[in-house]
């Protein structure tokens, strides 16, 4: 079973930028799906970006336009990059895999966006 490690998280205004990282612990080629989920505090976890072996993306609402999902299969890593964030954006990240096997995530990084 892959093991998922993310980072980039931190502290930054709002309108201001930054980029996550997942890194896998095996390729990621061949992973069904790769995700990033958040929850924010008192809220459920939700979707926000998918990309797809494929190579398909799809985002929530909330963050098109903003957020763009990519991949680096050398690196073995997942990025969320994200600009324009909001104070609504605040929540703990999670990474997700996708495979035959199941689902594994990540142990999160967080997300604080200050006004």
């Amino acid at each position: 079973q892959v093991q998922l490690v993310e980072s980039g998280g931190g502290l930054v205004q709002a309108g201001g930028s930054l980029r996550l990282s997942c890194t896998a612990s095996t390729r990621i080629f061949g992973i069904n799906a790769m995700n990033w989920y958040r929850q924010a505090p008192g809220k459920q976890r939700e979707f926000v970006a998918t990309i797809t072996s494929g190579g398909s993306t799809n985002y929530a609402d909330s963050v098109k336009g903003r957020f763009t999902i990519s991949r680096d299969y050398a690196k073995n890593t997942v990025y969320l990059q994200m600009n324009s964030l909001k104070l609504e954006d605040t929540a703990v990240y999670y990474c997700n895999a996708v495979q035959e096997s199941g689902r594994t995530w990540g142990q999160g990084t967080q997300v604080t966006v200050s006004s």
